[in-house]
């Protein structure tokens, strides 16, 4: 979330601010709905929401990232064959069921396509189907493929916001992100709360835009534009099953610069991505690293997510404890495991503006460790709840600030040894993660 987000006092003051993002690109319409069924691994009543996402005719200009996971969802699978067709003419997308190894699920899949291309009057190979949800179970696919049409009878062209709702599961609120390009505009809405560590997390986003971008540039924007966001995050370092990131234009409105245009896609990827962190299961702090003058980009982000990716110093953070041990034991264990060639004698690591360690050994003192606390304190999201028969509830379902636990560690001691950077995004790790990820099918 960029520095310049409003400070959002409530949920309608977040959503009224969301509505203003939500202007759909021109050639889409997107409908959704939401009906009850019950899992047959678990006889427990539920509800699915199922969205389309359509065009108002067929593109060749679509592009896809999807989840280097071995074991992918049968979505990702049926996807990753549709980057093939010559056109896309919809997404559907479900939530509640992730559609993952279950019995069929690649024939569920295809299902989902043929129901919605036989309502829009399109091919099943010009729909890309999209699931997240449990791992495991199999899709209420007769339920589903009769609700598709009640989705594509609440077509609208207004607003993505529907969307960014329908697609949620154990998020806490809608993320939606977008950005003008001349006459046209780049609009982004992503699902993400837990299980999230590229390639990619735990994500489902799609962006759309009516500026007139190609095929192959598309494709090539869209893998730079990931590659600085939602690469460079992690929750808690497990790779989905699912992950699946679509970018799809239109091709309404004139393009007048395709550097402004992979800027602004950049830009809509890299506040989603900080958006799906500061979201995340049981989140209370984002905690962003900006590792400086690294022999190459895979190293400084391997250190970056070697921090964030912590179980000790994530766990520090949630109590606001400036256990900065556990920090510089992250950069070190990265370092000394995978790249001893570094040299870390002119390291120096700065942790909310003040310096913590230099030359070797740590710069403390009470002075320091008040500021630190401090720092830890204002970027907190919310305080830890009070369990209610063992079930934690966040008591905001908004994002209250933007605010950061910010690090920089710096492998040249300021030096101009190598000049390559990267910048991590990730999360603390408190009691209510545990809590929701144990209780999460049941």
């Amino acid at each position: 979330m960029a520095v310049t987000d409003p400070v959002f006092k409530s949920r309608d003051e977040h959503r009224q601010w969301l509505a203003t993002q939500a202007a759909m690109p021109a050639g889409f319409r997107t409908g959704s709905h939401r009906f009850a069924f019950t899992p047959q691994e678990v006889a427990k009543p539920s509800h699915m929401t199922v969205t389309v996402i359509s065009l108002d005719r067929p593109t060749p200009a679509f592009a896809g990232l999807f989840t280097r996971n071995a074991l992918p969802g049968a979505p990702v699978i049926v996807g990753r064959r549709r980057l093939q067709a010559d056109t896309l003419g919809a997404i559907v997308i479900n939530n509640k069921i992730s559609n993952v190894c279950a019995p069929g699920g690649v024939d569920d899949a295809e299902a989902m396509c043929a129901a919605t291309a036989q309502q829009l009057s399109l091919t099943p190979s010009q729909v890309i189907p999209c699931s997240t949800g449990v791992i495991g179970w199999k899709l209420p696919i007769t339920d589903l493929a009769a609700a598709i049409p009640k989705a594509c009878a609440a077509m609208r062209s207004d607003s993505l916001l529907p969307a960014a709702e329908g697609i949620m599961t154990t998020d806490l609120y809608p993320k939606l992100r977008s950005r003008t390009v001349g006459a046209g505009s780049v609009v982004g809405i992503a699902k993400g709360a837990g299980m999230i560590e590229p390639d990619l997390a735990t994500m489902l986003v799609y962006i759309l835009t009516d500026l007139d971008v190609g095929r192959d540039q598309l494709r090539e924007c869209l893998r730079v534009a990931c590659a600085g966001s939602f690469n460079c995050m992690s929750i808690d370092s497990d790779t989905s099953t699912s992950d699946t990131v679509l970018a799809v234009s239109s091709q309404r409105v004139s393009c007048p610069d395709l550097a402004a245009f992979q800027d602004a896609l950049s830009t809509v990827c890299g506040e989603l991505a900080e958006d799906v962190a500061r979201n995340g299961e049981g989140v209370h702090h984002v905690i962003r690293v900006r590792v400086l003058g690294a022999p190459d980009a895979a190293i400084a982000r391997g250190i970056g997510k070697a921090v964030v990716n912590s179980p000790l110093f994530q766990c520090a953070v949630c109590g606001n404890d400036p256990n900065v041990g556990r920090l510089v034991m992250a950069i070190g264990k990265q370092i000394g495991s995978h790249h001893p060639e570094v040299p870390v004698e002119r390291l120096r690591i700065q942790m909310g503006g003040f310096e913590i360690f230099r030359n070797g050994a740590f710069a403390l003192n009470p002075e320091t460790e008040r500021g630190l606390i401090a720092h830890l304190t204002a970027a907190e999201l919310y305080a830890s709840a009070i369990p209610v028969d063992g079930v934690f509830t966040p008591p905001v379902d908004y994002p209250p600030h933007g605010r950061r636990v910010e690090i920089t560690v710096d492998l040249g001691g300021g030096g101009i040894h190598h000049h390559t950077e990267a910048t991590v995004i990730g999360t603390d790790r408190s009691h209510e993660y545990i809590s929701e990820n144990a209780d999460y099918r049941s």
